[in-house]
Formats: structure tokens, sequence, C-alpha cells
């Protein structure tokens, strides 16, 4: 069966390679475990139905309705001025404001798209005529907004923690680490990165005037700085599961949108609706047939066929884990986060308990490698809306991308497979 399981892989990679629509490549998969297995698919079609109502799948729309909102909000504009009247007139300053506002976002969003949509539009533009490439400072904020991924709370951690039955907010407190350390690291290699170039940089501000400046902009801030606070202090304070905190953070960004920043009216309040209506709708579907397959994978034995393969070959723990990310690295390339959560966390599993990695770790291990697929082409979904907002070549867009990602990225990628302090360091001390 396990022969099965892998030629509705291998089918469904080759259909992600040329492009076909998520839902029929996932079908396809279906088809061939129905017709060459001796799965139900009745009965599975309506487990993946049932499953569909569970309140926790609530909280994708919210958030990706809250995200793109906040787009065309002013919300996100305001956090950016407010950031960069403490570091933006340093020399690589402005990549670091960059760096932290996509962070804020995800704060806030739980989406990667989230971040590259509403700050790239701002800060391109600026970083360019300060003085940096336009390709990279379109490639850092693509890299930079994966961490709406791992930034709690993140749209793939409650997928994961909703898949393994995991603690929702453990896999939260699991990821923030890896997060702060990757908008770190990219912060470091931006500074380094600008000495190279010829940036014109504004006098700073100094004294009273910089006082009355930092006050006027946090004044005007404030709105969109409680916002994160609001959230992740309902989450993590115990006022509100991550769901209510999903319709909480709509709630709080319709009036702040149209009656505070007023970068919403009625048009473009329809029109995010809109965009986000079609972007759930393409999620859930997609949620369902991945979810129906790896069902079959499980009703089938394959992840415990899986992990007696591997240990065929070898039982080393540091072995695995460099596999494991290999695995995980590749299948990022060709799918989406959350496919690649669904797909493939039940599979891996029972591996990570054999060999002494907990559900929690595990989930910083797939945040990080899932969330590096997102500037990894083929798949590179963030990254070609980068290249689109910021009006560059894909293909110029890609070589600074990937000296972020060896020098920014990777190292925390090994860091949470080999060091489980990171990631566990903080559910342990929240008690999870």
């Amino acid at each position: 069966m396990i022969e099965i399981a892998l030629l509705a892989v291998l089918i469904l990679v080759v259909l992600l390679t040329l492009g076909v629509p998520l839902p029929y490549c996932f079908g396809a998969g279906l088809i061939v475990m129905y017709y060459l297995g001796d799965v139900v698919m009745k009965g599975n079609m309506l487990w993946g139905f049932q499953q569909l109502g569970n309140p926790v799948l609530l909280a994708i729309p919210l958030f990706v309705l809250a995200g793109t909102i906040m787009s065309v909000s002013g919300i996100a504009a305001s956090l950016l001025n407010f950031v960069n009247i403490f570091i933006g007139q340093l020399r690589g300053g402005l990549g670091v404001v960059a760096t932290v506002s996509c962070a804020l976002i995800g704060a806030i969003s739980g989406s990667g798209l989230t971040g590259v949509a509403a700050i790239g539009p701002l800060l391109i533009p600026e970083m360019e005529k300060q003085g940096y490439p336009r390709e990279y400072a379109t490639a850092l904020i693509a890299n930079a907004s994966l961490l709406g991924l791992l930034i709690p709370p993140s749209v793939t951690m409650i997928v994961y923690g909703w898949v393994t039955d995991t603690s929702i907010l453990a896999c939260f407190l699991a990821t923030l680490g890896p997060g702060l350390l990757i908008m770190l690291s990219f912060s470091i290699v931006n500074i380094r990165m600008a000495r190279k170039f010829p940036l014109n940089l504004n006098e700073p501000l100094k004294g009273a005037e910089f006082v009355a400046e930092a006050t006027s902009r946090g004044f005007k801030a404030t709105p969109a700085l409680l916002m994160p606070v609001i959230i992740l202090g309902g989450i993590y304070g115990g006022i509100m599961t991550p769901t209510e905190a999903a319709a909480v953070a709509v709630i709080y960004a319709i009036p702040v949108g149209f009656l505070i920043y007023r970068g919403l009216d009625v048009k473009t309040f329809l029109g995010a609706g809109r965009e986000a209506a079609t972007s759930v709708g393409a999620i859930m579907l997609m949620i369902l047939f991945s979810m129906i397959l790896s069902q079959m994978f499980v009703l089938e034995s394959i992840p415990q066929a899986l992990v007696e393969a591997i240990f065929s070959i070898t039982d080393n723990k540091m072995i695995l884990l460099i596999l494991i990310n290999v695995l995980l690295f590749l299948v990022g390339m060709v799918v989406n986060d959350v496919t690649a959560i669904i797909l493939i966390a039940p599979l891996l599993l029972p591996l990570m308990h054999a060999i002494g990695v907990s559900p929690v770790q595990f989930a910083a291990i797939m945040g990080v490698n899932t969330a590096m697929g997102g500037v990894t082409p083929p798949y590179a979904s963030i990254l070609y809306l980068g290249a689109r907002i910021g009006k560059v070549p894909v293909t110029k867009v890609i070589r600074p991308a990937m000296t972020l990602i060896l020098l920014g990225y990777l190292p925390v990628v090994f860091l949470t497979s080999f060091w489980p302090d990171l990631s566990l360091g903080l559910p342990r001390f929240f008690g999870y």
C-alpha cells in the first residue's frame, strides 16, 4: 500500500510543479488512492466535512479578513511611521524598520502575505529613494514577511495544533523564539549589507525635537499598537481563545480603519471582504482535500510504514533530523505552508515521537521550514507577490532573497531542530 501512497504523492507533486490549482492536485491524489487502494471514499468525505465544522478553523478566515483590512486601513502605515522615528535615520535602519514592521504586522494578522502587501507599497519606494537597490528592498520585505507565519498568532500553527491535537497556545509560543531570532538575524544581515549601498541618510532628530516627534507619532500609532496588545494579551491571559481573538481583531480593525486612520471606506471595505472571501474559499477547499488524503494515509497505516522504512536506514537522531529538515524544505518549495502541514505532520509525527522530539518542538520545526518555502522557488508565493508589488522581475529578486535565507534564516532552522530550548523554553515557562 505504501507504493500506492507514494504514487499519489508523486502525482500530487508533479501537478503542483506544473502549476495546476491546488484542489485539483489533491483531487488527483484522492483518485489514485480510491481506485488503486481499498479505501472508502464516501466515509472519508463525510469525515472531512465534519472536520471543517471545527470551531478552531473559524480563526483562519477571521485572521485573513483582519489582515486584509489592515492592508488598506492605514494601521500598517501608522506602525511603520512610529518605528521609523527610532532607527530610520541609522545606516541600514530603514531595512530594520521594514523587518520589525513585518513582525508587528504578523503579530496581528497571522499571515505572511499581509506583511508584504501592507509594508511593501510603503517602504520599497522609500528604501530605493534612500539608496537601497530596489530588488534588495523587495527581497528583504518579502523575507521579513515570513515572520507573519511565526510570530503568534499564526494561521499555520492553528492548523498544526488542530491536525496533531496539540495545544495551539503551546504552538504559538514554540514559534515565537525562532521568529524573534529570525527578525534579529535579518536585521543584522541587513545592517552588514547596507554598508555596501550608497545610502542618503537624513539628519537624525535630537533632543526636544526628537521627543516631540516621537510623542506625536506614538500618539497617532496608539490605536494600531493596542491591536497586538489586545489580541496577544487576550490569548495568553486566558481571556480569549485564538478563534475569539481573531474575531476581536476584525471587530477592532473595522472602526479603527474607518474612524481613526480613515483608510477604509465602503468601497475599500467591500473590496477587502471580497479578497478575503476568495482567499478563504481556496484555503478551505484545499484543507478539505488535503485532509481527506492524509486521513486515507493514516487509515492505510502509511505513517507507521514510513517510520519503519526510515529506521531501516538509520536510527541516528541527528541524521534523521537533518533528513526531515531537507524533506520539509523540499515540500515547502512546491506547496504552501498550510498544505505542507496538513499533508506531512500526520505522517511524520509518529517518527518524531519515536526519536524523542515533542509535538511542540515539531511545530516549530515545521513552522520555520514551511515558512521558508514561501520565498523559495518554484512555489515562493510571498516572493512572487513581493516582486509584483515592488515592480521588479522575480529573476532579480531571487539572488538577494537567497542571500538573506542562507545568512539569516537557515541558521535558525538548524537551531530550532538541534536546540530544543529555543522552541520549548516559553511553552515550559507557561506550563505547557
